[in-house]
């Protein structure tokens, strides 16, 4: 993500107009709008400081890549090489999965909320689902916490035990 994204995203989160925050953060509107449409860009500092005024901090996120790995029968799976974060909305979100994970049951509506009905989220997108799927719908942390509830297939878990603290030890148990 670019800084004039994470700026732009940051104001529009604050509901700012670039006016108010321009004004929070001590430059003027022009050089904020120069920032958001990539005329000028802000050093390290600066940025931070904006981001800063309009309630955020600038953090540093583990890069999740994704190595397909293939399994006995199927297609390959996916395989994160760290587990993804989703913020709190959208891991207890009411959601309806796309047609190519949830073919059987279209139009059904899960609640992430509901701890069985995330585990069967968690199950389906884990066999069908691809990279946009595991972090559109899976919270690494409310992952390993069903981790040993979770009805998959062995090459599944198998292939997922190397991102799941502890399941390595589960397999060798």
């Amino acid at each position: 993500m670019s800084a004039r994204n994470i700026l732009e995203q940051a104001r529009q989160e604050a509901g700012l107009s670039q006016a108010a925050l321009a004004e929070r953060a001590a430059t003027s509107r022009p050089t904020l709008s120069a920032y958001e449409h990539g005329r000028k860009s802000p050093t390290l500092d600066t940025a931070a400081r904006i981001v800063a005024k309009a309630g955020f901090d600038l953090t540093i996120t583990p890069r999740i890549e994704f190595r397909e790995v293939a399994v006995e029968r199927g297609r390959p799976i996916q395989v994160p090489s760290n587990l993804p974060r989703l913020p709190l909305e959208q891991a207890f979100a009411v959601v309806e999965l796309p047609l190519h994970l949830n073919w059987s049951d279209r139009g059904r509506r899960y609640d992430l909320g509901d701890r069985r009905q995330r585990a069967r989220v968690y199950e389906i997108v884990l066999r069908e689902g691809g990279p946009d799927d595991v972090l559109a719908y899976v919270d690494g942390a409310l992952l390993v916490d069903l981790w040993v509830e979770l009805v998959l297939p062995p090459a599944i878990r198998s292939a997922w035990a190397s991102v799941i603290p502890g399941a390595v030890d589960e397999q060798v148990a």
